[in-house]
């Protein structure tokens, strides 16, 4: 049996290279030679197809600019020498002969016999030819409108009303239930706490995560708290028997944030394993893994119209997601650092995102961005926004910030008073929400402490005005 013999990859192809020159050179002297008359047919034709709808405009504009110039050149030969005789041409090669006093009347003759164009076809809308006495025509300028910055509607400052402590580690969410009676609290002991909103007193304590309770969620149709952790678990907590009746497996790493469809019975989660998970709450059956973020999704949002889910992400992007189809729709990537905090607006269609470097308003469904907040310079963990407009954001050196939702004005700040005996390192703001009335604010806090704030009632529009000074916010944002 013969050896085959082996050659380089580079002669084999320029073999088959000379083999397939071969085989066809011998048919290069065979091709037509190039019809110049044909070649313009054929670029005539392709012209005609991909430009005609232009081709009669520009025509038309090329014969009212020549008008103009007779026009012009008319007007300024009368000045010269009233008497002298123009002959103008109308588009046929037939003169005719006008008196430089009518200049103007015989370009306006021209234009109506054989270069009228309609406002609708026109690539200039014209309104008549009006030569100046200076060769360049007049063109009016419309003056730009100045930029308005509307002025912030007036709120109350807030102030600090309660503080409760129970939880032994820092406390990390927290949900309102929609009947406004209580509230839940998740912190790092790996307990879940529910108190009584209007005294602050503990009604029940709820064991059984293993690790960091992340994120809470009660069910507006079914007596349901939900729950997920640092230790991957998702739960559904029964509240008529208090006892956990169903699991949710399916995350590969922490769970950070969950949030309940207002419509469907559908819960979606997100966590460290860079993904968001779509489980229908009955079955327990995991519907979509929302996949597409790099890096931790740190907050998960639902509502009813579309885009129904989005997501924040450290990878320093923001999904919007087709609940139907699973898919991504819209990614945004305006932030230059991670996005850990997102609030819906709850009477207006938009949402908000918080990241080191600034908050920004976004408009739904497209994801059409509104404008900055700035000003809050620390790492933004949470925030909160109730129906009259207050967006609250909390940082993680424990700083509050209170906003105008419509115009960004910064109407409150302060620093979040410490438990006595915690250390400023715990001065971190973790979680915050609004009462379902918006008139309590929530926070959870890493001095173990849960704080509700309150408008203060004494305050009104004379005795703590609006700083409004829009000279200075014009050289900020324009």
């Amino acid at each position: 049996m013969e050896e085959v013999q082996r050659h380089s990859v580079h002669t084999l192809i320029f073999r088959s290279l000379k083999r397939t020159h071969d085989m066809f050179v011998s048919n290069q002297g065979a091709l037509p030679e190039i019809d110049d008359k044909l070649e313009k047919i054929r670029k005539s034709i392709k012209a005609r197809d991909s430009y005609s709808l232009v081709f009669d405009r520009v025509a038309r504009a090329e014969s009212n600019r020549k008008c103009v110039e007779i026009a012009n050149n008319g007007r300024k030969n009368s000045l010269s020498n009233p008497e002298k005789v123009l002959y103008i041409t109308n588009g046929q090669d037939n003169p005719i002969n006008v008196n430089t006093n009518t200049a103007i009347m015989a370009a306006d003759t021209i234009n109506k016999n054989n270069f009228d164009i309609p406002s609708s076809t026109a690539m200039v809308a014209m309104s008549g030819i009006r030569p100046s006495v200076n060769s360049t025509s007049n063109v009016q300028l419309i003056p730009k409108k100045a930029p308005t910055i509307p002025k912030p509607a007036w709120h109350a400052p807030w102030k600090l009303a309660r503080v409760i402590s129970g939880h032994l580690g820092w406390v990390r969410c927290i949900a309102v239930e929609p009947q406004n009676e209580w509230f839940a609290t998740g912190a790092g002991d790996r307990v879940i706490k529910i108190w009584d909103l209007a005294s602050g007193k503990l009604k029940l304590s709820l064991t059984g995560h293993v690790s960091t309770v992340r994120g809470l969620a009660v069910s507006t149709k079914h007596p349901y708290l939900f729950s997920c952790g640092e230790d991957r678990q998702v739960k559904c907590w029964d509240l008529e028997y208090n006892k956990v009746i169903r699991h949710y497996h399916g995350h590969l790493s922490a769970v950070y944030s969950m949030a309940l469809h207002p419509t469907i019975d559908v819960l979606a989660t997100s966590g460290r394993d860079s993904t968001a998970r779509i489980w229908d709450m009955r079955t327990k059956a995991n519907i979509h893994t929302l996949t597409g973020h790099t890096n931790t999704v740190a907050s998960v949002v639902a509502q009813a119209v579309n885009p129904q889910i989005i997501t924040g992400s450290h990878d320093s992007t923001i999904r919007l997601w087709d609940l139907a189809a699973g898919k991504s729709v819209c990614t945004l990537t305006n932030h230059k650092k991670s996005v850990r905090s997102i609030v819906l607006h709850p009477t207006l269609y938009m949402f908000a995102f918080a990241s080191p470097d600034n908050i920004k308003q976004w408009r739904c469904p497209e994801g059409n961005f509104i404008q900055n907040i700035s000003g809050h310079n620390a790492i933004v963990n949470c925030m909160a926004v109730n129906a009259d407009g207050v967006l609250v954001s909390g940082g993680d050196n424990g700083t509050m910030f209170f906003w105008d939702w419509r115009t960004g004005y910064n109407f409150q700040r302060f620093q979040a008073p410490l438990q006595p005996g915690s250390m400023d390192s715990e001065a971190g703001i973790f979680a915050m929400a609004f009462d379902q009335s918006g008139s309590r604010l929530i926070t959870a806090e890493a001095d173990k402490t849960i704080k509700i704030y309150k408008e203060d009632e004494e305050a009104f529009e004379e005795t703590h005005p609006v700083n409004w000074r829009p000279e200075i916010l014009k050289r900020r944002k324009f």
